[in-house]
């Protein structure tokens, strides 16, 4: 999607738009909060100039702005002023949709008189994500449609959900200016798009398809290249550093939000896995192109792989034991050989049969390289066995991921451009240097040319690690008055198990004291179905939990009823804005530390511990810090919202990391009383009566 306006020169090329003088900043701001009916905010303002300062000088800024300050605005307003090229990345679909849709459009608009031009804006998201016209027109499905030739009906369409899936998706086809699947309503499965999706490895190429010209994908990227503001999401720009192959256009400021997600997307796209699935459905490829031995080579090493992870037990895995690495070598030399046999069939003049040689070709690539680097053992990878019921039961898979990605962003994220990071929750026991090292920072206020003790010396030539600074901008909403922090330090600390008959009891009387109106927000998936199981026996409230519908549903119906719960895991300790007397009871059922046996975060700890520091506070407890500093910010979205948020674990209220924790979050009134907590939620209730009434 780009606005109407004639495309500018090229930002950073000679006729790009010059600079508009920092002095007219303030006017800028005004008018588009103006534009958007909003109001500015000092923290607003502040933002906004530290965001000037940033671009003009080259630093970078972490910036922690609290709900409602209006962040968008307040970097937006000062990067379309400085006239070059700024890519904004982004962690969720509704925050890219309210860039694109809502923000930009009307900044455009009111900023227009001042700057005297209209910046063109685009979305850009990875290939798969837009429908491919090939797979539309031509067929050639992935191996996952199992069910597009179920029994067809009396006038000849399909019976099975897959198959009218894909013929909605190629009527779709007809009518979409975009191809976008997040602008497919109502939406279809993974396994439906997949259909008529490719991946970047499995696209022919404009030049050689048929539909190149007229390629959504393609027409993004058209678009991108023209725009003074790209809005992508932090999977491509994880992309764009792994893969050494630039995927976003050139451009002079990079802007960050929902930065404290940046890691974790970063390490998902930078980890690899190898399933039984995926080296089947390599073999089932290869089997139409490739020569025999090569394709019988693959299917033999993919019955002996099987076999093993049937049997392997999952955790980390330090060192391949010699079966699997017989196991994963004859893969990526089975691999090997598929890749060269199809190297031979390339360019037949059939456009079908190049389009199954090119998907062909990217699955047995990816298994190559996934092989490659289970085996070579790097120190920076860390590698383990992983069981998941979405590989069928008693299957599993091996998995690798980077030990730190810390160093990838260093290199990939600072030395071309100015970069902005800003977030809700970015400070961690009262500072910014925790998340700043994650991202690949140096310890704040560090001058360009030092090391801290510990580090090797600069190697002549080296560059010097990046300079930036943290300001935190606070957030128009009075915490201390708005609301409660409880810890429920009678309780008994939590153990392994799930089932807390002590915990469960205090959760019924607080969301009996809160009348319902409760986001209860659970360390694992088998707690919040303990939890709901028990509600749902004990009180008359409506008890939602998630997985019992689509997260948007639930989120939906939990906000149009006050007397309603909803209890989940992860997505929801960030994904939930409820203003309002729906959502005035913010449950944590524990400290949401990971679990000791996750591979990833322990060899993560160890790395730590073995370099000298507190393994434990930087990951262990730092992960835990933003999830609980995420899941308080649950409560008070609105200037009027009053609540409480719960913690049902002493450990805030008694261990020595209590106060790391509560430094992290919102800064609420804090108490351990709990008869103070059941009086106030029954009077936040009695408030809200009159306006449910309404």
């Amino acid at each position: 999607m780009t606005n109407d306006s004639e495309p500018q020169p090229l930002p950073g090329t000679p006729e790009a738009p010059a600079s508009v003088p920092r002095a007219q900043l303030p006017e800028l701001l005004h008018a588009a909060v103006t534009a958007v009916g909003g109001v500015e905010r000092p923290g607003q303002v502040a933002m906004a100039e530290a965001v000037a300062d940033a671009v003009d000088s080259g630093e970078h800024l972490l910036v922690q702005a609290g709900t409602g300050t209006g962040k968008s605005l307040a970097y937006l307003v000062p990067a379309l002023a400085h006239g070059d090229r700024v890519v904004v990345a982004t962690a969720t679909l509704a925050l890219q949709r309210q860039l694109v849709q809502r923000d930009l459009p009307r900044t455009v608009d009111a900023l227009h008189p001042v700057l005297r031009r209209r910046p063109l804006f685009a979305m850009l998201k990875g290939r798969s994500n837009y429908l491919c016209l090939h797979r539309a027109n031509e067929g050639t499905p992935s191996d996952e449609g199992e069910g597009l030739f179920d029994p067809v009906d009396a006038l000849g369409g399909p019976t099975g959900k897959l198959g009218k899936d894909v013929l909605r998706l190629r009527e779709w086809a007809e009518e979409t200016e975009t191809g976008d699947r997040d602008d497919l309503s109502p939406g279809v499965s993974d396994k439906a798009w997949a259909q008529l999706a490719v991946t970047s490895k499995e696209c022919l190429g404009a030049s050689r398809c048929a539909y190149g010209q007229e390629c959504f994908a393609e027409q993004a990227r058209e678009r991108a290249k023209l725009a003074d503001v790209v809005v992508t999401n932090h999977a491509m720009l994880a992309i764009d550093a792994i893969e050494g192959a630039p995927v976003l256009p050139e451009h002079a400021m990079l802007i960050v939000d929902e930065a404290h997600e940046l890691v974790n997307r970063v390490t998902g796209a930078a980890t690899a896995e190898l399933t039984v699935g995926a080296v089947n459905r390599a073999v089932r490829r290869a089997a139409k192109l490739a020569n025999e031995k090569a394709v019988d080579a693959l299917q033999a090493a993919a019955e002996s792989y099987h076999g093993l992870m049937e049997t392997a037990q999952p955790g980390r895995v330090e060192e391949l034991p010699e079966y699997l690495v017989y196991a994963v070598s004859a893969i990526r030399d089975a691999a090997r050989q598929v890749i060269t046999s199809l190297g031979e069939t390339r360019d037949k003049g059939l456009s079908d049969e190049e389009a199954v040689r090119k998907q062909a070709m990217a699955y047995a690539e990816t298994l190559h390289e996934t092989t490659e680097r289970l085996l070579a053992g790097s120190a920076y990878d860390v590698v383990w066995i992983e069981r998941s019921d979405r590989f069928g039961p008693g299957t599993a898979s091996l998995r690798v991921a980077p030990l730190n990605v810390a160093g990838l962003l260093r290199e990939a994220l600072y030395k071309e451009r100015s970069v902005v990071l800003t977030s809700a929750t970015l400070k961690l026991g009262g500072d910014f240097n925790g998340v700043a090292a994650s991202v690949g920072l140096p310890g704040e206020g560090r001058l360009p040319d030092t090391r801290s003790a510990g580090e090797p010396e600069r190697e002549e030539g080296e560059d010097a690690p990046p300079y930036w600074r943290g300001i935190d901008v606070g957030s128009p909403f009075s915490y201390g008055k708005q609301g409660i922090l409880y810890v429920a330090k009678h309780l008994p600390p939590p153990g392994r198990e799930p089932d807390r008959p002590e915990m469960l009891d205090e959760l019924a009387e607080l969301i009996g004291a809160a009348g319902g109106r409760t986001l209860g927000l659970f360390s694992s998936m088998r707690a919040a179905q303990a939890a709901a199981e028990a509600m749902r026996e004990r009180l008359d409230n409506r008890i939602l939990l998630q997985g019992e519908d689509t997260l948007g549903e639930l989120i939906r119906e939990f906000a149009s009823d006050a007397e309603t719960c909803l209890f989940g895991t992860l997505s929801l300790w960030q994904g939930v804005d409820v203003p309002g007397s729906a959502c005035q009871l913010v449950v944590m059922d524990r400290i949401p530390f990971p679990r000791p046996d996750d591979p990833l975060m322990s060899a993560r700890q160890k790395a730590v511990e073995e370099g000298g520091g507190n393994g434990f506070m930087a990951v262990a407890a730092t992960h835990a810090a933003l999830l609980m500093a995420q899941g308080a910010g649950r409560l008070v979205r609105a200037t009027d919202d009053r609540g409480v948020v719960a913690v049902l674990d002493p450990r805030l209220a008694t261990a020595r990391y209590g106060g790391f924790f509560r430094s992290s979050m919102p800064d609420f009134w804090y108490t351990t009383d709990r008869n103070q907590v059941r009086r106030s939620l029954a009077a936040i209730d009695a408030a809200a009566a009159p306006v449910r009434e309404r």
